[in-house]
């Protein structure tokens, strides 16, 4: 399916934006077709949506565990989509919101939407 490469794997396990400067998130969100990860609009900065204005890569999965749901930006869909490989979320045991040792005291405050 164009916009979707079942065989790349993700970037990380966090946001890789996020990661280089800092900064925290609150899901995460896996480019279906080059398997960046980056963060949810309801996060301050948004990555996974840039990434998509940047790239025009159409499709995310979720990247939260046990969830597999697929957006496509162009339609503005959810839907279903081919198992991505592995992992297909972030570890069980890492925090929402995260990481947790560099949110702010204040993170409910940062929230978008």
């Amino acid at each position: 399916m164009p916009g979707i490469d079942p065989s790349v794997a993700p970037s990380g396990a966090g946001c890789v934006e996020c990661d280089a400067a800092g900064g925290w998130w609150v899901h995460l969100r896996r480019c279906a077709q080059c398997g960046h990860v980056g963060c949810c609009d309801t996060s301050p900065a948004q990555h996974a949506t840039a990434h998509f204005k940047a790239t025009g890569h159409p499709y995310i999965q979720s990247f939260e565990p046990g969830e597999s749901w697929f957006w496509n930006f162009e339609t503005e869909t959810a839907s279903e989509g081919p198992a991505l490989s592995e992992p297909d979320s972030h570890p069980d045991g890492q925090p929402v919101p995260g990481p947790v040792e560099r949110l702010p005291a204040d993170w409910q405050q940062h929230l978008n939407g």
